[in-house]
């Protein structure tokens, strides 16, 4: 489990605590008043806190001025997290001399979700959410009471086949390799569908996880699949997409053909907390504040921490995380690159914003989109 909140940080005097600022804060560009001075995002005034908070610094300056390549994230310990004494100690990460950057932004994690979470007015468990962003969480937290684990799913990053995982483990599945189309919803538990005193005893008692993706990583696949191949995404979100960021689009456009620069237009524009689930943040989706996840994987090293997670809550030895298709072609960092550049910076400094927390908390540096690295 993550470390205990370090002392919270003070409010100035006079200042409200960090937590009621942030759901009090109006999202977008408002301001005070006619001619006032623009108010902070919610999100801005969290990075300020977290740049604060030192280690942060630094991997923000590597992100922006050099080429990161996204690395393996994975616990250093989890002597804390061992689960009720069922679960065998997997023990401390052993790192080389060439995983200093591994070993950084693991710091950075630890030491920012203690900054973060610990700040006044943070929510610590669930119910301290409002009930919109309540009802979002437990809807993505998946139960398997068999194994005593709880996974918040995150679309775009392998949770269909974490869903195929738990059909298997509750025996609704043969196996992982069975070929059917994914039902995201019969044959599964979720939080939501459980009375208050069995939500707060899971929460207490099993173990929970989550995976996450390089943000914008998870941007460019959501894109790709939901505009380029889901018709229903491009009826419902293309249309008016294009109805309302593309000069001369006409009355009746397709919504088959939206751009990436319209797409982040459209996210620029948007309320993170109301988003589509394929886009929310995962801070939205899966609230490492008010659920202290045990552990944190990473697509990056998707397989081998996937597998690791299996053996902690003692899956059957025949249950294995699914291997990648042939056929998938993941959002590879060349094509991040290509469309990033390509999409105007201001729209990108709309955009980032609302996703500051998922690249701090979880380690992911900034994209590097400076005109030096664009024309390399």
């Amino acid at each position: 489990m993550f470390p205990r909140p370090l002392t919270p940080l003070a409010a100035p005097n006079g200042a409200e605590p960090l937590g009621r600022a942030l759901r009090r804060a109006p999202l977008g560009r408002a301001r005070a008043g006619l001619g006032g001075p623009p108010l902070l995002l919610p999100s801005m005034l969290m990075f300020a806190v977290i740049v604060a908070s030192s280690g942060l610094l630094l991997m923000i300056e590597r992100g922006i001025l050099a080429e990161m390549k996204p690395l393996p994230l994975h616990p250093p310990n989890r002597e804390d997290a061992v689960w009720r004494g069922t679960i065998p100690r997997p023990g401390r990460l052993s790192l080389d001399a060439g995983d200093s950057d591994l070993q950084v932004r693991q710091d950075v994690r630890n030491r920012t979700l203690r900054a973060v979470c610990g700040q006044p007015g943070m929510p610590r468990d669930p119910w301290d959410l409002p009930v919109g962003q309540r009802r979002t969480l437990l809807r993505h937290i998946l139960v398997s009471d068999r194994y005593r684990f709880l996974y918040c799913y995150v679309p775009k990053v392998a949770c269909s086949n974490w869903k195929r995982v738990l059909k298997v483990l509750a025996g609704v599945l043969d196996n992982v390799d069975v070929r059917l189309k994914m039902d995201h919803r019969s044959d599964l538990v979720f939080l939501a569908d459980l009375r208050p005193d069995e939500i707060r005893y899971r929460l207490q008692h099993y173990f929970k996880f989550l995976f996450v993706r390089d943000p914008l990583e998870r941007l460019l696949s959501a894109y790709r699949n939901k505009f380029g191949e889901i018709r229903e995404y491009q009826q419902r979100y293309g249309v008016e997409i294009v109805k309302r960021y593309r000069a001369g689009a006409g009355p009746s456009p397709a919504g088959d053909d939206v751009t990436f620069p319209e797409f982040l237009r459209y996210l620029a524009d948007e309320d993170p907390e109301r988003m589509n689930e394929h886009w929310m943040p995962v801070y939205h989706l899966c609230q490492p504040c008010a659920v202290r996840y045990d552990f944190v994987g990473s697509y990056e090293r998707l397989e081998a921490d996937a597998n690791q997670v299996l053996e902690w809550v003692r899956a059957p030895p025949h249950v294995r995380f699914p291997a990648r298709q042939a056929w998938y072609r993941p959002a590879s960092p060349e094509s991040l690159h290509y469309h990033l550049c390509s999409a105007p910076r201001a729209l990108l400094q709309d955009v980032l914003p609302k996703y500051i927390l998922d690249f701090s908390l979880f380690a992911y540096p900034l994209p590097n989109v400076t005109r030096e690295a664009c024309h390399q």
